[in-house]
């Protein structure tokens, strides 16, 4: 399984949108109910496609992360998976590949992650501290040094 990156296009939106309601979608229920027109503003308000990259599994799309670069850290403002491809080490591979970076960066990655997303537990194996939190998230770091 050979897993990259890509730069998003235009034409990507659609599969960054459907993929990022389809694997939200049970949380944002969860915690405040679903309005079709208040998901499609906020997602059009967040996503910003020269901070995307498609990941792709042997050349095939199968999710996308969103990042944005602060000074000596690197937000990761998304990572999804299709739900077909998750549980594989995708989402492992593509943290590693990205906390690689940062060391050789010299820069920490910064999250946030709703409290009940099941991804907690994925960013903290892979070294994700919990910094802080409000009502409905906590905010994680992962320092470049971390072993």
């Amino acid at each position: 399984m050979e897993i990259g990156f890509r730069k998003a296009q235009a034409e990507d939106l659609a599969f960054a949108r459907n993929l990022y309601f389809e694997t939200m979608r049970w949380i944002i229920e969860r915690l405040f109910g679903w309005d079709q027109a208040r998901e499609e503003a906020y997602f059009i308000g967040f996503f910003r496609l020269d901070e995307v990259r498609i990941i792709t599994v042997d050349n095939r799309d199968v999710g996308w992360i969103q990042e944005q670069l602060e000074g000596t850290s690197i937000n990761l403002g998304s990572l999804y998976v299709i739900p077909a491809m998750q549980r594989q080490g995708i989402g492992s591979q593509v943290l590693q590949m990205l906390l690689a970076r940062a060391r050789s960066q010299s820069k920490t990655i910064t999250l946030a992650v709703v409290k009940i997303n099941p991804a907690l537990h994925l960013y903290a194996r892979h070294g994700f501290r919990i910094t802080h939190e409000d009502a409905y998230k906590f905010y994680m770091r992962a320092d470049p040094r971390f072993p």
